[in-house]
């Protein structure tokens, strides 16, 4: 007589999302200060394709809605981070804040943000992708067991758990809404193709 076989799923990856609750207050106050500071600097180039991508240093210059904003994440780490027995833990998380502004066509090449423990993106401004996912400008993570699976037979998947392995997931933007994830995992977003302007603020949190 068979026993049923029982089912592990190991090496889950954590990615949260967390619609912040006064996000449409904060979004006015952060769009204004962002706004203006891509008139006064030139911005800089990492993973952006296109865009604008402000100095690391938003924490200092983005006002109190910027400092609100890096607290929610914190506080939000400290939610989800254990120690390796499952204990919570509260940290002092270290931070760099960065704000980034999209226009038609622009995007963010895959990345990683080594020498951080928790990255984190939020969005001011959507550009209208959320009610429109034609726009594009999604946030892409790439499978960190590789693409072997798919590659080899991409038509399986290893049960209803493993639906995805071998390929990427994506979340779509929606103003208000905060997306932390492990800083190794690669991601990448992808162009957006409004008219609009779509504004985000990404952090780092470290030890």
């Amino acid at each position: 007589m068979s026993t049923v076989p029982h089912v592990a799923s190991l090496f889950a990856t954590p990615v949260v999302t967390l619609d912040v609750a006064d996000g449409a207050a904060m979004n006015v106050d952060l769009r204004t200060t962002i706004e203006a500071r891509e008139k006064m600097h030139p911005g800089t180039r990492h993973s952006n394709l296109g865009g604008w991508q402000s100095d690391w240093e938003m924490d200092r210059w983005g006002g109190a809605a910027a400092i609100k904003l890096l607290a929610i994440g914190r506080n939000t780490a400290n939610r989800i981070t254990s120690d390796r027995h499952g204990n919570a833990v509260t940290i002092n998380w270290r931070a760099n804040m960065w704000a980034n502004v999209n226009r038609g066509g622009h995007g963010n090449e895959f990345h990683s943000h080594p020498g951080s423990f928790w990255s984190g993106v939020y969005y001011v401004d959507d550009g209208g992708s959320d009610a429109d996912p034609t726009l594009g400008g999604e946030l892409e993570f790439m499978d960190p067991r590789g693409p072997g699976p798919a590659m080899y037979a991409p038509q399986l998947a290893f049960g209803s758990v493993g639906l995805s392995v071998g390929a990427n997931e994506v979340i779509r933007p929606k103003s208000g809404r905060l997306v932390m994830f492990p800083a190794w995992l690669l991601h990448q977003v992808r162009p957006y193709t409004g008219t609009a302007v779509r504004i985000s603020i990404a952090f780092n949190l470290s030890l």
